[in-house]
């Protein structure tokens, strides 16, 4: 119930925002550039994996919303808008990395939020503990468990990063990717399964 209502106000506090902009108070779309700008890097660096492009598309995606945010009409969440334009710009860049043949630079250690903090919160795609016979270190699985994703289906991989690496609701999931909820409950179980046997675990 907390979270429900802080999620409600969150969203009234952007509503007000987007008019104030509407009305030319710019300075409301620095806030929501504050306020949003580590969720759309984070979105990026979870599908691209490499901190100089994700940084790349999270500014992309706030010149984008500037030029398209005095015609949002309110028809979803600001969040949902955002996070679909963070996803569409990651994928195009990720298609061109792929097709100049460029490879994903994974640093495990950076931070998901692209500040330099060493405590920051690090990608941890992987459920469950290790086994105590498990010679391979954490690091080196996670390592491994990003280059499998990659062979993933599509669909399933990005449920599983917006689920584990985002941490988004899976309603909020479900609701960005156009799917029923049971749907993507269904990819996320299936995407964990797939990983697992790939990781031997």
């Amino acid at each position: 119930m907390a979270i429900e209502m802080s999620n409600q106000a969150s969203s009234a506090e952007d509503r007000l925002l987007i008019d104030k902009f509407k009305g030319g108070d710019h300075g409301a779309f620095d806030r929501l550039v504050d306020k949003y700008s580590g969720r759309a890097y984070q979105i990026a660096y979870g599908i691209l994996g490499n901190r100089q492009d994700a940084e790349e598309v999270a500014q992309d995606v706030f010149v984008r919303i500037h030029r398209a945010l005095p015609r949002f009409r309110g028809d979803s969440e600001f969040t949902t808008w955002m996070y679909r334009i963070a996803m569409n710009l990651a994928r195009n860049k990720y298609r061109w990395n792929k097709s100049r043949g460029s490879q994903r630079n994974i640093s495990i250690d950076a931070p998901l939020d692209g500040s330099d903090d060493p405590d920051a919160k690090r990608i941890d795609v992987v459920e469950g503990r290790l086994a105590p016979d498990e010679k391979v270190s954490l690091d080196e699985l996670e390592q491994r468990a990003l280059t499998e994703l990659d062979g993933l289906p599509e669909l399933y991989r990005q449920a599983l990063m917006l689920r584990n690496v985002d941490e988004l609701s899976y309603e909020d999931i479900a609701d960005l990717l156009g799917c029923k909820l049971g749907t993507i409950k269904s990819r996320i179980a299936r995407a964990r399964e797939e990983l697992r046997k790939r990781l031997g675990l």
